[in-house]
């Protein structure tokens, strides 16, 4: 998305937005709700008032009270808030937002005796029973008969995070469950759970019971949850379920690559908060300004394998058809959505390249001409490449169109593009999400409508009351709440949780609010775009700033307005669950941040440390580690240590050190006693090559600090500082000459150390940034 920052301010209601209606006696006439009692089956509606039908349009707990009014009753007494539309009988334009809440008595009279353990997000319903369950490595994972291939992948990715978690290979069985069992099952009879929704019973075993797969799969990641923080879970019954369909997060790696290591990565993590949709924003240009002014120097990608353009997929990094699909097949198994995006006619610099004819002479080639016919062949030839046949590559229902930030003065063809496209792509079986862009791109060319879903991101470009009158269903995406441009000067570096977690849900879009239980808003998803390219930033640093973020947006799209605890309380417990059991993407070596310091004196041999062609030899204190070249190294115990961190060692290097010579390498890093091109001690990653501008002098010993936060990383050399950087700024050449901080942050490789001439002794390493006063007195 371009940059168009907005400012939170006041709140308006849909009704007076949409209609105009200021007098609220109408609404004020409405009685309220009957009082529901104990073994109602149904809600009894209020009578209309004269002139007005009263309709019913849902609840924000459907699994309580659904879309007719029938009643499930729910394991303790909870407000449900429903929503009417009332509608004149004169002229059904004029319409009023009716809200009420009711309670709906429970089938317990009260919470019981455990409290409610703390998941992300929270359980929305929860009985407490007396005692507590205890997994052990004789327990297993007992399948209902039933169900037992539908369940089987489940049981299978269970029992590996069960083993990563615990250390505990757990038998996969069909039949009964026994004490200390984990037991799971498709045969809820409670189907208004739908499909999201589940039981979670723990007794002398744990029964997770759902009536389609995504429910039991979340289910198991409560257990998982609860499990990470103790092995000790409280008996009792959770009755879950989401209060909004899409729980989203859109990543944009158009203008910044990531690889499909971490794309798995991100299934698996968005999973673990039972996030259901994963948004990948697969084309996009940097900004003209930034490269010259030229567009022919302007960055640009494509991410996906194309045969029909073969010139269109990125150079610089991009997915196989082959690795696509097998994402989308990993994101099945565990229950996320893939949503492919190819966004045109704006943003689509990336198709100009290949095919110049059809770029904009009017507005720039990151637009299309659409008023040339072959803009629409090429946009159509590329969609057909991925939807079309009996095993297409975007193997999921819905397929984004992208539609946004088209110049506003061509509005009538920009329309029919969008209808044009919306129809092509419906034709292959799918179903089409796009962006508002409606409200910006006004006029009288018809956009189709039914079952097209709408990311509502800013009001200016798609008002929502405007899109919900012509009938969009929504997701909402706004970007002054929910937009993350890493290190770029707007929206926002992080996001503000607090704020997040205190006042927003996906009920409200910019300043516009809408009343619970609303069936227009479908959820909501936030999303990173790395719109300066090249500024530095790492898979690392956007998973730093997404982090947080992922557990507040959890809870706020599941839940939705009411949260249990405080956000001080909730920020507090969130640091005891992670990523998820197979997951360490923040390079974390304790638990929950856990003080930790590991220790490697090299005086003799270690069993921990593996040795390729490196010796123990005289050190700097007894023995060192000795390196004779770049086949020479040793592998430790870790694979990196992510921030905050401090690494501490001593080095002597020979004479005749090649150019990029290696001190230390991991999958996502090198340290380089000689980075390539200046000959300078520095660190490489993800294509980027930065230097601490000092060269460590040969054949004597030198005393090495390096930290490293989310900000930057330092450099000390023999306790003294060397150099910061911090702060450092890439100025562009447009006429402003803007400025942008650039990252220089590194996640310190640990799981190679050598690859150069000379001897390596004293490693040591913390989890925290030590004091200057501390590095000092390392030395």
């Amino acid at each position: 998305m371009k940059s168009i920052l907005f400012t939170i301010g006041f709140i308006i209601t849909a009704q007076s937005l949409l209609f105009g209606q200021t007098d609220s006696t109408v609404i004020q006439s409405v009685p309220n709700v009957k009082e529901i009692k104990a073994g109602d089956k149904k809600v009894v509606f209020p009578e209309s008032p004269k002139g007005y039908s009263l309709v019913f349009k849902g609840s924000n707990r459907t699994p309580i009270i659904d879309e007719s009014g029938s009643i499930t009753t729910p394991l303790v007494a909870t407000n449900v808030n429903l929503y009417f539309e009332l509608i004149s009988q004169v002229s059904d334009t004029i319409k009023y937002d009716v809200a009420k809440q009711i309670v709906v008595p429970g089938k317990f009279p009260d919470g019981g005796i455990n409290p409610q353990p703390f998941v992300i997000p929270a359980l929305r319903e929860w009985h407490g029973a007396k005692g507590e369950f205890f997994l052990a490595a004789s327990s297993r994972i007992v399948l209902n008969a039933e169900n037992e291939k539908q369940l089987q992948s489940a049981a299978n990715i269970l029992k590996q995070e069960l083993k990563d978690l615990l250390g505990f290979n757990l038998l996969i069985v069909k039949g009964k469950p026994k004490k200390g069992d984990v037991f799971l099952t498709l045969n809820a009879k409670d189907k208004s759970i739908g499909e999201e929704g589940y039981y979670f019973n723990t007794d002398e075993y744990v029964t997770i019971s759902a009536v389609k797969y995504q429910g039991l799969f979340w289910g198991t990641r409560t257990l998982l949850q609860l499990l990470e923080q103790k092995n000790a879970i409280p008996k009792g019954l959770a009755r879950d379920y989401p209060e909004f369909k899409v729980r989203g997060f859109v990543l944009d790696v158009g203008r910044k690559f990531f690889s499909l290591q971490f794309l798995r990565d991100y299934v698996k993590f968005m999973s673990y908060y039972k996030m259901n949709d994963f948004q990948i924003h697969l084309n996009d240009n940097g900004f003209k300004k930034y490269f010259n002014d030229n567009w022919a120097d302007t960055y640009s990608a494509f991410r996906l394998e194309n045969t029909t353009y073969p010139g269109l997929t990125a150079k610089d990094g991009s997915y196989t058809k082959k690795e696509f699909i097998g994402l989308q097949e990993l994101a099945n198994d565990y229950a996320v959505r893939i949503i492919p995006e190819i966004d045109a006619p704006a943003h689509a610099l990336a198709f100009t390249k290949v095919v110049p004819e059809i770029g904009s002479k009017a507005y720039g080639m990151d637009h299309l001409d659409l008023h040339n016919p072959l803009s629409y062949t090429v946009m159509e030839n590329v969609f057909k490449e991925y939807i079309s046949g009996s095993t297409p590559v975007f193997t999921g229902k819905a397929v984004h169109i992208g539609t946004d930030e088209y110049a506003k003065k061509d509005a009538e063809v920009f329309r029919a593009f969008t209808d044009r496209m919306i129809k092509y792509v419906e034709g292959f079986g799918k179903d089409v999400r796009l962006w508002g862009a409606l409200t910006h791109a006004k006029g009288t060319t018809p956009v189709k409508v039914e079952n097209v879903v709408m990311n509502t991101w800013y009001n200016g470009y798609a008002n929502p009351i405007e899109m919900k009158k012509l009938g969009y269903k929504q997701i909402s995406t706004p970007d002054g709440w929910l937009y993350i441009v890493p290190a770029a000067g707007y929206y926002y570096d992080y996001l503000n949780t607090k704020n997040l977690y205190n006042k927003w849900t996906p009920s409200m879009i910019g300043n516009v609010q809408f009343q619970p239980g609303d069936p227009t808003i479908l959820g909501g998803s936030f999303a990173v775009w790395n719109d300066i390219v090249g500024n530095g930033i790492t898979e690392k640093d956007v998973h730093d700033r997404v982090f947080p973020a992922m557990q507040v947006l959890a809870q706020k799209m599941w839940g939705g307005s009411n949260p249990t605890l405080k956000f001080d309380d909730f920020n507090v417990l969130s640091k005891k669950i992670g990523e998820g059991p197979s997951l360490n993407i923040s390079g974390k070596l304790s638990k929950n941040d856990a003080p930790f310091i590991a220790q490697f004196n090299f005086d003799k041999k270690d069993n921990q440390i593996k040795t390729t062609g490196a010796v123990y030899a005289k050190g700097y204190s007894n023995n060192a580690l000795s390196f004779s070249g770049k086949d020479s190294y040793a592998r430790l115990p870790y694979t990196e240590i992510g921030y905050n961190y401090t690494v501490s060692f001593w080095v002597n290097p020979a004479n005749n050190n090649s150019d990029g010579a290696v001190l230390f390498k991991s999958p996502n890093a090198t340290v380089k006693l000689k980075q390539t091109g200046t000959g300078k001690l520095g660190f490489s990653r993800e294509g980027y090559d930065i230097d601490f501008g000092y060269a460590l002098p040969d054949n004597s010993w030198t005393h090495i600090v390096i930290t490293g936060t989310n900000k930057g990383t330092s450099l000390y050399v023999n306790g003294k500082l060397e150099k910061r950087l911090y702060d450092n700024w890439i100025v562009f050449t447009d006429k402003d000459k803007t400025k942008v901080r650039k990252s220089e942050t590194l996640f310190f490789p640990l799981q190679i150390i050598g690859g150069f001439k000379g001897k390596l002794d004293e490693l040591q390493v913390w989890n925290k940034v030590l004091s200057d006063k501390e590095i000092l007195a390392l030395k």
